[in-house]
């Protein structure tokens, strides 16, 4: 339950902190005296999007604030799952500033607006006069039927039953088309692993090959080469002749200097490397042969390694290795795909099966339950002085499965004995709307544990007796739950344990609005006004007091 409302700078609100009891509160206020500002301020800590017009002139935000009793409601997992501590009091609050920024709290904690509405929309219901076109929504409709008839857990489960069988089925589907765009791929990846296998990747080296044809392409040039390089080194008067001749002089002349001894060593040193370089260069070029055959053989490996690297636009062996991976595994993938579509269509026939019985039963069990609650909506609509009315439940079986499982639901209206029952928002007049909406919200409040429920001018269009229904059906409500109304009845306000009243003052030529709680006095007074208008008299005032009683 709400236990306080704390407002700043909101609209024609500078500050106000309203505080709240449980049972039935009401309140009242002058046409334009800014109850709706009270509704709009709540509406922010629903999560509902933000209307930054709202600000008021004090700063450049806004401020809301609510404090909710929520022990017992066992919302502890919702704190858990959030990651927010848990407390029996918790502080909610929305702050929405002129740079069009909306920012949330829980427990002073900044969450998403989407995890405080979904907080707050557990603990908080307003329903306007203008919320009876829930009446028209088959979902709300199914949602009533459900509540009353005990069956919302049934519903549930099967709700959750057709959820997973619909993701199932989307999966399944998913899979059938990845097939059938593997099948038309598989015998490409085929055609390119075969290829890739016939390469022999893992037992063979193509850079090595690589070398080994560019040698035997150009083995008469490398002969010529090492021809050459011999006979520069070996011819008469070449290179070694000269060195020798060198050598020679120099093993004369070497006593006569140290430096010419010196040139004689490395002269010596260098005519012995030429030497060996000399024979080595023979040897090999004498030696120098290559197989034809292999150079056809290397040839053609090459070409094709060469053609399928710009295949795949790769550079090298150990790329083609991880793409001739690939087209593997995807071979297997699409053995494991086919398994996987298998395991699916046996699964959901037994989800199918299981679905089928359980929407049968909750059909079943919805049909069954509703003669009782035809008789309990009467007899609650009897009370509102719709003595005649009927609202009936039509409830058909489908062939098709839907969330709702087999069960496709109409609610019908009669006004009066003998006119035919219609859809209930075609027949119906806001005033008659509005205590169908009553009668089914007092209803569902006895079955599930409401939180608090706020009207707003729900008596909208009612007058006289059937006022005086209302606030007692009003009143009987908030003896199981909190119950907020706003009203212009007498009638309703005098069934309130709490009576709030918004007001409106200009000071300083500046109009602002504020929220006073009602002594017994000044109730009595108030609810006279409501009878009167604004020249109380005696009469008022007794009247309003034996409303009271």
């Amino acid at each position: 339950m709400i236990t306080s409302l704390r407002i700043e700078n909101f609209a024609l609100i500078d500050a106000a902190e309203i505080n709240f009891n449980s049972g039935f509160t009401v309140i009242t206020g002058e046409t334009g005296s800014g109850k709706s500002i009270l509704l709009n301020a709540l509406n922010l800590i629903l999560g509902e999007r933000a209307n930054f017009s709202v600000i008021g002139t004090n700063s450049d935000k806004s401020i809301v604030e609510a404090d909710l009793l929520i022990k017992g409601f066992g919302l502890e997992s919702f704190f858990e799952e959030n990651e927010l501590d848990y407390f029996d009091t918790t502080i909610v609050r929305r702050e929405i500033n002129q740079q069009g920024r909306s920012r949330a709290f829980i427990n002073d904690v900044p969450v998403q607006l989407t995890t405080l509405k979904a907080f707050t929309s557990q603990l908080i219901h307003i329903h306007s006069q203008y919320n009876t076109l829930e009446l028209r929504d088959t979902n709300f409709q199914m949602t009533v039927l459900d509540v009353l008839a005990n069956t919302s857990v049934q519903r549930s489960l099967f709700s959750e039953l057709f959820l997973a069988f619909k993701n199932d089925q989307n999966a399944l589907l998913k899979k059938r088309e990845l097939l059938s765009e593997s099948l038309a791929q598989l015998d490409y990846n085929t055609f390119q692993l075969n290829e890739l296998v016939e390469l022999d990747l893992d037992k063979r080296n193509f850079d090595s090959i690589k070398q080994q044809v560019e040698i035997a392409e150009n083995a008469d040039e490398i002969r010529a080469a090492f021809g050459e390089l011999n006979s520069a080194f070996t011819a008469d008067l070449g290179t070694i002749d000269q060195l020798v001749h060198l050598k020679s002089m120099l093993l004369k002349k070497s006593t006569l200097s140290v430096e010419l001894k010196e040139m004689y060593e490395r002269i010596t040193t260098v005519l012995i490397e030429l030497q060996d370089i000399a024979e080595t260069a023979e040897n090999i070029g004498e030696s120098f042969e290559f197989d034809a055959s292999e150079l056809v053989e290397n040839s053609k490996l090459l070409d094709d390694f060469n053609r399928i690297c710009q295949k795949h636009n790769v550079a090298n062996q150990m790329d083609l290795m991880k793409i001739r991976d690939e087209l593997s595994q995807s071979g297997m993938s699409f053995d494991q795909l086919k398994i996987d579509i298998n395991q699916l269509e046996e699964n959901l026939k037994s989800q199918e099966i299981a679905l089928i019985e359980s929407a049968n039963k909750l059909h079943d069990a919805r049909l069954k339950a509703i003669p009782a609650i035809e008789n309990q909506i009467k007899s609650a609509l009897t009370e509102l002085k719709l003595v005649d009315t009927e609202l009936i439940f039509e409830l058909k079986k489908e062939n098709e499965l839907s969330s709702d499982g087999f069960s496709k639901l109409q609610l019908l209206f009669s006004p009066n004995i003998g006119v035919p029952a219609v859809p209930v928002h075609q027949a119906a007049s806001g005033g008659e709307l509005s205590r169908v909406m009553l009668a089914l919200q007092s209803l569902m409040s006895t079955k599930i544990k409401l939180r608090s429920m706020l009207f707003d001018e729900i008596d909208t269009g009612v007058s006289g007796d059937v006022a005086q229904k209302m606030a007692m059906t009003l009143k009987r409500m908030g003896e199981g739950m909190q119950v907020i109304a706003i009203t212009h009845l007498p009638q309703v306000a005098a069934k309130g344990g709490q009576h709030l009243k918004v007001m409106k003052s200009v000071k300083d030529g500046k109009t602002t609005t504020f929220v006073q709680q009602l002594s017994m006095t000044e109730r009595i007074e108030e609810t006279a006004r409501l009878m009167s208008g604004d020249e109380i008299n005696a009469a008022a005032l007794e009247n309003a007091k034996a409303l009271m009683n």
